[in-house]
């Protein structure tokens, strides 16, 4: 009995190895949908939502949600504005609020945006600082925001009403 345990573990942890050794395999449908989007960054992957900050050949950057269940686009009307630039987005596992920091006017902002309602609301950063990048927890209550305060890093948490 002893000798099967083994020989089943080492069976295991072989596929594991192998697994790992040939590399991961990129979901098909979904890599084609991304690439026609253009240039991705700053990906936030949540259950059956990716949200990332892409920008098309000689367009501007836009925040943009897929739905993976159907690799389709969301839209997301009220959120990408043309007099700002994404730099960072994050999404629940709702796919219901998408936390964006963007640049405005040559500020940093933070903006929870809802998608059901589509608006998107400015979040304050006290004390004062300036945001750069930001997760959402998957109960979509919580922000973790990079901040820098006077040169130094910290991270915020803010709980969302």
């Amino acid at each position: 009995m002893r000798a099967l345990t083994l020989v089943g573990a080492a069976t295991t942890a072989g596929l594991l190895l192998s697994a790992c050794q040939g590399g991961l395999q990129p979901v098909p449908g979904l890599n084609q949908q991304l690439s026609r989007l253009g240039e991705s960054q700053s990906p936030s992957l949540a259950s059956d939502w990716l949200a990332l900050v892409a920008t098309r050949p000689g367009g501007r950057a836009q925040v943009q949600l897929i739905d993976r269940r159907r690799n389709a686009p969301v839209p997301l009307l009220g959120l990408n504005r043309p007099d700002s630039l994404p730099i960072s987005v994050a999404v629940d596992q709702r796919g219901e609020h998408l936390a964006v920091v963007r640049q405005r006017d040559d500020r940093s902002e933070l903006v929870l945006y809802r998608r059901s309602i589509q608006v998107a609301q400015l979040v304050p950063i006290e004390p004062a600082g300036v945001p750069s990048r930001v997760s959402i927890s998957a109960d979509g209550r919580v922000l973790a925001v990079e901040v820098s305060r006077a040169g130094l890093w910290q991270v915020d948490l803010l709980e969302l009403p």
